[in-house]
């Protein structure tokens, strides 16, 4: 959405930009095909959501919020081999954090009983029938993308010996693969999913649902136009892979006889650039110990960048940002961290943290003395307050932030310069210490009580400002660097299909110094460390004797979306 100014600069006019699948729902609205909007996210839980399912979630819940209508999260649990109860709740836990809220949940296994009833309808209108060819057989016999399929022999049997061989299927008589029941409709389509497809097999499963109630279980395709129709999905929202499916679709809704049957409306799936989401190698990297699970922060699960510490909000923003096509495309992660700094930089508190310590004296501080700072819980944003933060005679530094021997243009700490220490001191290093390796181990300076930040000192200006920690009040946390677990150099997969991994995915750092009010951090509580990027408290793996930060991000990036072609 965009505004307009008139020349006279005195009126303006919206200007809203629509989607296509918008411009579609409006065009049905107007035209009565539905007076109300229903959506839909139809996940299988046989795996955990990663950030390309994000996109459908966001799509169709933000769909159901525009037109005051309704999104349903729905179970496609037709295929009791690969799903479990344990996925169902990793799923539901995600979309709710994605959404905001509890959207109606429903199990497409709630309605095997109407798909059966529905199946029957079929066979007795001469629209289904019971096949006994293998699965290679079927394959040979449905044809290529240019030569037609051929009928099976068992295509003419009569409506009475299909429903008691469709009957005898649902007894559990035969085993497994012995027998289908197919859709009659047209072999020689040129649209291959039309070739008279499977709409039921027989699988002597448990089902995590229903237990074992059923040993026939429906095909995806019958399955799912039925759990729209009975759940009053107007527009099926799904990605361009279900186009050449749509017919079909349309077909099964069309002979079950459903009234106001849904529309099936595909769009482009978003692809991220070096990244891994396939299940499949997610999959090997937890087996192979490579991660520690499917919440590893390095990894783009939805999970696992919760755990990071990326927000609703960020992921939200990232989609719109991506946009809704018909045209496949991709989108750089470094888009998704430019939403995540966007979202934080202004909500959290910037707090002092070293990962890097050498010990700085300050030699003309009085000792045992410690005096607590006012200082701003964000600076840009007065609104989040102030906090007290202890100061004294001791103090931890980056080493980055000391040089002995500096280059040109280095502002900060080295013999004889003089710096600010943030929120604090000027100070002037007059000496350091090293040890028989030449590397420093403590630095000395002499600070001016004048200086003190907010009492107006102007004398002299200072161009390098350093944070730091006061030593003896110091809390100790594990600090956890990640980089993208691809090597982006090599690319994503290696020839055999295993994943490039990048060895310097994960940094731990032991014992950092942290300021104190980083102790009472709750698990999830986000930070911006100063001078070092945006930080989460570890849901997992933090003790009260151990807190563990998550990097999100680091401060800084070259990308900007308004830059990018």
């Amino acid at each position: 959405m965009s505004e307009e100014k008139n020349m006279d600069n005195t009126e303006k006019t919206e200007v809203i930009s629509r989607n296509f699948i918008e411009n579609e729902i409006d065009k049905d609205l107007a035209e009565g095909v539905y007076d109300h909007v229903v959506t839909r996210f139809p996940p299988e839980p046989n795996g955990y959501l990663h950030i390309g399912h994000a996109k459908s979630i966001v799509l169709n819940e933000g769909l159901a919020e525009e037109y005051n209508g309704v999104f349903n999260l729905r179970f496609d649990d037709t295929n009791p081999s690969k799903e479990d109860t344990s996925f169902v709740e990793s799923i539901r836990a995600d979309v709710e954090w994605l959404c905001g809220t509890k959207p109606p949940v429903y199990f497409a296994s709630d309605y095997f009983d109407k798909m059966y009833e529905c199946a029957i309808k079929l066979i007795k209108k001469g629209k289904a029938y019971v096949c006994d060819l293998t699965a290679d057989e079927i394959r040979e016999y449905r044809g290529t993308l240019t030569e037609p399929g051929k009928d099976s022999p068992y295509r003419d049997r009569s409506v009475e010996e299909n429903l008691k061989l469709f009957e005898d299927m649902k007894n559990g008589v035969y085993a497994d693969g012995e027998k289908v029941l197919r859709a009659k409709i047209d072999m020689a389509s040129p649209n291959i999913n039309m070739r008279d497809p499977i709409i039921y097999r027989v699988a002597h499963m448990t089902h995590h649902n229903t237990g074992d109630k059923w040993c026939i279980y429906p095909m995806y395709d019958f399955a799912h136009p039925i759990e729209d129709a009975v759940e009053g999905v107007t527009h099926s929202i799904c990605t361009l892979e279900f186009e050449d499916h749509r017919p079909l679709y349309d077909w099964v809704v069309r002979e079950c006889e459903f009234e106001n049957p849904p529309r099936q409306i595909e769009f482009a799936k978003m692809y991220l650039t070096n990244v891994v989401t396939g299940k499949r190698y997610i999959k090997k990297l937890v087996e192979d110990g490579i991660v520690d699970g499917w919440d590893d922060p390095r990894l783009v699960t939805i999970t696992a960048l919760r755990r990071r510490g990326y927000t609703a909000a960020s992921i939200r923003k990232f989609m719109e940002l991506s946009g809704v096509s018909k045209a496949n495309s991709s989108s750089d992660f470094a888009m998704l961290e430019y939403c995540i700094r966007e979202d934080l930089k202004m909500s959290e508190s910037r707090m002092m943290a070293i990962l890097d310590p050498i010990k700085v004296i300050i030699d003309n501080y009085p000792e045992g003395e410690i005096e607590y700072l006012d200082v701003p819980n964000n600076q840009e944003n007065p609104d989040l307050g102030t906090r007290k933060v202890p100061f004294g005679r001791e103090l931890y530094i980056e080493r980055g932030d000391f040089m002995i021997e500096p280059p040109r243009k280095y502002f900060r700490l080295y013999p004889g310069n003089e710096v600010r220490l943030m929120s604090a001191y000027f100070v002037t290093c007059v000496s350091y210490e090293t040890d028989d390796s030449g590397n420093v181990t403590e630095v000395h300076v002499t600070y001016d009580p004048a200086t003190k930040s907010g009492s107006g000192f102007t004398e002299r200006k200072v161009k390098g400002t350093i944070h730091w920690v006061e030593a003896t009040t110091a809390k100790r946390a594990e600090i956890r660097l990640y980089e993208n677990i691809v090597d982006e150099e090599k690319g994503v997969y290696n020839e055999d299909g295993s994943v490039n991994v990048n060895p310097n995915s994960l940094t731990v750092l032991k014992d950092c110094p942290v300021e104190p009010a980083l102790a009472e951090a709750k698990p999830g509580d986000k930070f911006q460390f100063m001078r070092t990027g945006f930080f989460c408290m570890d849901t997992k793996d933090t003790t009260p004797e151990n807190p563990v930060f998550n990097r999100i991000v680091s401060l800084k990036s070259s990308y900007r979306p308004d830059k990018q072609a």
